[in-house]
């Protein structure tokens, strides 16, 4: 009896697979190879499931907030969340094309791009910002999970005069009204507190379920969420009988075309870290183009549909409870309790509303951050961590932040985060030059997966010098204005490197994408052109997949012919 270091260091290995035609490495494991042909599950209705949590969430509906901020009308900032969602698809079908002919994620499709070392950065880049989302999203959660508990156990709203009568001082009771108990530097609520472990506590073990069994909890948390949306619809315009006095506001922007121009980047922006990742969805399709149709079209239709339920909700409840406008829809909820008195009926209904809130910040919170962030961290350290294991240690570290600290007191901080378009955007475009016109399709694909120097993605000591001055040139022209907008810095000498600023992604992209071809164009990396499949799975571009065997033949497009490619095991 006993144990040695050597047998519990084997013991906390990431699991393998039966039979499996792989080792755990420092660069490999079960969830960071090519997916094997029994775990691609999703076909086109999967990713309309994808696409309907990712684009009908609170982000979505607090999207207009930041439109009208520009100035612009209501009417125009839907147009521009239509028009940025049909971008926003295109750049998922560009960003995911990897994983829907090779398989891989972003965390493995980053090393050819950077060296097989240097793609730690951008693994650790997108990582770091998925811990911090995370824990703002667990929050929200969180709150939603108070207020749904709280038209459950609304407690008792007295307001009496000094002569006793109903009037100002306010005595509450219940737990939609609990004091606090909690520190006022803590800037944290008692009740938000029990709300966020509750959250937690049911969010943790969702982390069990794998991502290519995600597809009926894709549609339960769309379905409730669907709900909330539209009875909030259908109570505010039939309370206020019409859209509310703000939807007729008009723009107030000097400059429209610029307004409009930045509301698009604002949308990119959005779901710019989404579109990046998109290869680590696109990976579980059943067959090539089965993303493809959801990008185009649930992607649009359900930023567009959320974004302009959020924008005529929020106007025509102001008219119907007055004071300020309330863009969060949990906030909204709690409001719509207070202001009927916390009635039976109106109880009912924010009840079931906020969960429809509970449900979206779920799904968000898998599809977004967890997933994602646990493949990335799982390319840190394969031999130990894989993507369950990853979305643990995110939401250890999404909650160690104190995320109620930053959203009360660190707006700075916020606005910064909000930022990271400035480096994900050169990241996407670094990435989108390699593979579609650099390297035109062809890995080599079991190089991936080999730390020295007869992989052909090692370049220099690991590190791929044209990413990171690509990246370099897409990212400094955007920090001059990113400064000055969290400093609130004004003046003319601003003016211009703000509203380069405010075009973040399209600007970052688009640098980054021609340095980094024009770099190529002129040095070269080794292996273009080359192509190997992983171990005896083929998934070479353009390859027809038979069964397998122990001898197969496969048929590679090359231009018009079919050439035969043998493939012994």
């Amino acid at each position: 009896m006993g144990w040695s270091w050597p047998c519990l260091k084997e013991r906390l290995q990431c699991p393998k697979d039966e039979d499996a035609n792989y080792e755990n490495t420092t660069w490999c494991n079960r969830d960071l190879i090519p997916i094997p042909p029994d775990r691609r599950t999703y076909g086109v209705w999967s990713y309309f499931g994808y696409w309907t949590v990712s684009g009908s969430c609170i982000s979505a509906w607090s999207t207009g907030s930041t439109l009208l901020a520009f100035g612009l009308s209501p009417q125009q900032a839907i147009a521009v969340v239509v028009v940025g969602g049909i971008l926003a698809g295109l750049l998922a079908v560009a960003c995911g094309w990897m994983g829907e002919n090779h398989y891989i994620g972003f965390t493995v499709s980053s090393r050819f791009s950077w060296g097989m070392r240097g793609s730690y950065f951008p693994v650790i880049l997108r990582s770091f910002v998925s811990c911090m989302w995370f824990g703002m999203q667990a929050f929200w959660g969180g709150q939603a999970t108070r207020v749904m508990i709280g038209a459950v156990i609304p407690g008792k709203a007295i307001v009496l005069d000094s002569d006793g009568r109903p009037f100002s001082d306010i005595h509450v009771e219940g737990f939609a009204h609990m004091p606090n108990y909690f520190a006022a530097s803590s800037h944290l609520q008692t009740k938000d507190f029990i709300g966020l472990v509750i959250w937690m506590c049911a969010f943790i073990p969702g982390l069990l379920i794998r991502p290519e069994k995600l597809q009926l909890p894709f549609v339960i948390c769309f379905t409730f969420f669907c709900g909330s949306c539209f009875g909030l619809l259908i109570w505010s315009v039939s309370q206020a009988h019409g859209p509310g006095s703000m939807f007729q506001k008009p723009a107030s922007a000097p400059n429209v075309g610029w307004a409009f121009m930045f509301g698009i980047t604002a949308i990119l922006g959005s779901w710019g870290s989404g579109t990046l990742g998109q290869s680590d969805w696109t990976r579980y399709a059943k067959r090539r183009f089965a993303p493809t149709l959801s990008q185009l079209i649930a992607s649009p239709l359900t930023i567009a549909a959320t974004a302009t339920i959020g924008i005529i909700v929020t106007s025509a409840s102001r008219d119907i409870m007055g004071g300020e406008i309330e863009w969060n829809p949990i906030y909204l909820l709690a409001d719509i309790q207070d202001f009927y008195g916390s009635s039976p009926g109106v109880r009912a209904g924010v009840f079931f509303a906020s969960i429809g809130m509970v449900f979206s910040q779920f799904s968000i919170s898998v599809v977004l951050n967890s997933v994602s962030c646990g493949m990335d961290l799982a390319g840190l350290w394969p031999k130990y961590i894989n993507i369950r294991r990853g979305g643990y240690i995110m939401a250890c570290i999404g909650i160690a932040v104190q995320p109620w600290q930053l959203l009360s007191t660190a707006e700075k901080f916020l606005s910064v985060l909000s930022g990271f378009g400035v480096f994900m955007a050169p990241a996407t475009g670094i990435m989108l030059a390699d593979y579609h016109i650099v390297r035109r399709y062809k890995l080599k694909l079991g190089d991936l997966y080999l730390g020295d120097s007869s992989s052909i993605y090692w370049f220099a000591d690991g590190v791929n010098w044209r990413a990171f001055i690509a990246f370099l040139s897409g990212m400094w022209p955007l920090l001059p204005g990113m400064v000055a907008t969290v400093n609130s810095y004004s003046g003319a000498q601003w003016t211009g490197w703000i509203r380069l600023y405010n075009l973040t992604f399209l600007v970052g992209l688009a640098m980054s994408f021609f340095v980094f071809w024009v770099l190529c164009h002129f040095f070269p990396p080794t292996g273009l052109g080359e192509e190997a499949a992983f171990a005896h799975e083929e998934v070479l571009y353009g390859v027809s997949k038979p069964a397998r065997s122990d001898k197969c033949e496969f048929t590679v497009q090359e231009g018009e012919k079919e050439v035969a490619v043998a493939n012994v095991v």
